[in-house]
């Protein structure tokens, strides 16, 4: 009998780190459909608490746009590192850098805003670096629908996989034989006002 084999393209706690970019109090407000990417963003941030898989977030210049959005904060682990940048591109800071160096993953699972800023500028240097970047489309998001639009099919054009949040939870979760199986299904079950096309699509 041929033994099962799992893709390699499927997400796994073992092969994943979920990075969220930016999900700040003063920038979300801003944000088409921003109530949908904090909606899919603390799902993402739950399922990554309950399957143990490590959890990076940033916070853009937090002294002028605030910090993580308190919708958000109750789902992040306490030893999760919060880390403030300026630049746009999540790999030009030291810190966030040494971050990666302890999970040595394949797959960084990408939400937060803004698409077109410092998911793009991101997403490309991660991909610069040798690693798979999974965009989950609903749960990113820009103030302008059109700069949202472009970004993903800039990005898709350039080898970043598209996903959505759900799709997430249960690759990751993989059977429903897994522990954890009820509880990553409560939360897929969940309802939000979000447009079957997410976030900014």
């Amino acid at each position: 009998m041929t033994m099962y084999q799992r893709s390699f393209s499927l997400l796994s706690p073992e092969n994943s780190l979920l990075f969220v970019v930016d999900v700040q109090e003063r920038l979300m407000p801003t944000i088409n459909k921003g109530d949908t990417v904090i909606f899919n963003t603390r799902r993402l941030l739950d399922s990554a608490r309950l399957l143990t898989i490590p959890i990076i977030i940033s916070e853009q210049y937090p002294k002028g746009l605030g910090v993580t959005v308190k919708e958000i904060t109750p789902a992040i682990p306490q030893t999760t590192p919060i880390i403030a940048k300026k630049s746009f591109s999540i790999c030009a800071v030291e810190e966030i850098q040494k971050e990666f160096e302890k999970y040595p993953v394949s797959k960084i699972v990408l939400c937060g805003v803004e698409t077109h800023v410092c998911i793009l500028q991101s997403a490309f240097d991660l991909l610069t670096m040798g690693k798979e970047v999974i965009l989950v489309v609903d749960a990113v998001g820009s103030r302008f629908p059109i700069d949202n639009e472009i970004a993903i099919r800039r990005l898709e054009s350039s080898g970043v996989t598209l996903i959505t949040a759900e799709s997430v939870l249960f690759e990751w979760c993989g059977t429903s034989e897994h522990p954890q199986f009820k509880n990553i299904s409560q939360l897929a079950k969940e309802k939000t006002g979000h447009s079957e096309q997410g976030a900014g699509i």
